[in-house]
């Protein structure tokens, strides 16, 4: 295809889990239960990623994340995947992230990924307070501790660490100790999340029923507002809405989502987007959340992702939609050299009006009015 960018970035998207979530519909990211069918996905998704390189005419991988699901549930077998992306042309990414759980992010899994070139570690942590892990079916804290000393062992400050709030039963003091715990074991990048209940989730019945009760909005944002505090308080900088950093431990694959630059995604669910920059124009395709339909199409042979076309206007709206989810806002250079302005020059009645006021907290209405005013200038 003639939108090739000249390096990439690639997302694979492991769809296996040890068990799920109350608040995930198995999963908001999808999933399903390991099975004995882990090895043949992952000869099926290199299959996949070598079929891409050569449809999208992709250069150099930059960076690279696999996600689930849960990865770790791989153990040791993670080592063929990645000795395979290793003989890829182009396969060098200055950034490469695998997720884990602390249940299954053992010594086997860790050395594996740090002797196949696996850089950072992503480890979902969630919360230590025991009444609201059991609240929504997270696994118990076990051997929380343990594990993230091992990861900490394995990846030193080159790990994330994933923290939840506005949980059932969780109190200020319970968010605080959450960061006081993981931050003890340095992570050079934590993520905090406030809870959001999806449709149709266990999650969401339980509440119907009154079976749980959480927060209420002022109480889960006082909460999340809590944990941001403690978190900048420690030195980690709030560069995006939900995610914190030490000095130069920015996350370089999804700063290059929030950039709206060019990544190819692999495995059932996983969604790729190639940037034409000559046209400001996008290709993007999904694959089904289907793990059957995608073994089977890659068994025999190659079925090629279906391309949905992004034009100007939709990937203008993309770029200031992901780009102001972080502090400092879109790349100037990168938004200038695709649309021929800059963002202050696209919106800038709103831009006035949100001068030195926290967009990130507010990014819904910022980018409502943003859009609004591109509806009135025709772009």
């Amino acid at each position: 295809m003639d939108a090739a960018a000249t390096a990439t970035s690639l997302y694979i998207h492991f769809p296996f889990c040890s068990r799920f979530c109350d608040y995930c519909d198995y999963c908001d990211f999808y999933s399903v239960k390991a099975d004995d069918r882990i090895d043949f996905f992952l000869s099926s998704v290199f299959k996949d990623i070598k079929y891409q390189l050569e449809l999208f005419d992709a250069g150099k991988i930059i960076t690279a994340y696999i996600g689930g699901g849960t990865p770790s549930v791989a153990g040791g077998r993670i080592r063929y995947l990645l000795d395979a992306l290793k003989t890829l042309p182009g396969f060098s990414p200055l950034e490469f992230t695998v997720e884990a759980n602390p249940e299954s992010a053992d010594e086997e899994f860790l050395s594996a990924c740090r002797e196949g070139g696996v850089t950072r570690i992503s480890i979902g942590v969630q919360t230590f307070h025991e009444p609201s892990r059991n609240a929504v079916n997270r696994a118990r804290t076990g051997m929380m501790e343990e594990r993230l000393a091992l990861v900490s062992q394995f990846f030193p400050l080159a790990f994330s660490a994933d923290l939840m709030t506005g949980l059932p039963l969780q109190s200020e003091d319970a968010v605080l100790s959450d960061v006081e715990r993981t931050l003890a074991y340095k992570p050079a990048h934590v993520s905090l999340y406030s809870l959001s209940v999806e449709a149709g989730t266990p999650l969401e019945e339980k509440i119907k029923r009154r079976d749980v009760i959480l927060p209420d909005r002022d109480k889960a944002d006082a909460l999340w507002l809590s944990g941001r505090k403690a978190l900048k308080d420690a030195g980690y900088e709030h560069y995006e809405v939900s995610n914190f950093a030490l000095p130069g431990k920015k996350c370089l694959h999804n700063l290059r989502y929030w950039r709206m630059e060019g990544w190819l995604g692999a495995g059932p669910a996983a969604s790729g987007t190639v940037i034409d920059e000559k046209n400001a124009t996008a290709k993007r395709y999904t694959y089904p959340s289907d793990l059957d339909w995608y073994l089977n199409s890659f068994r025999d042979s190659e079925t090629p992702p279906l391309c949905e076309e992004l034009d100007r206007g939709a990937l203008l709206r993309e770029s200031l939609l992901m780009g102001f989810r972080c502090r400092e806002g879109p790349d100037t250079e990168i938004f200038r050299r695709r649309f021929g302005c800059s963002p202050e020059e696209c919106i800038p009645e709103t831009i006035a009006r949100w001068r030195n006021k926290d967009i990130m907290l507010f990014l819904n209405t910022f980018l409502s009015q943003a859009f609004a005013e591109l509806d009135r200038r025709g772009l």
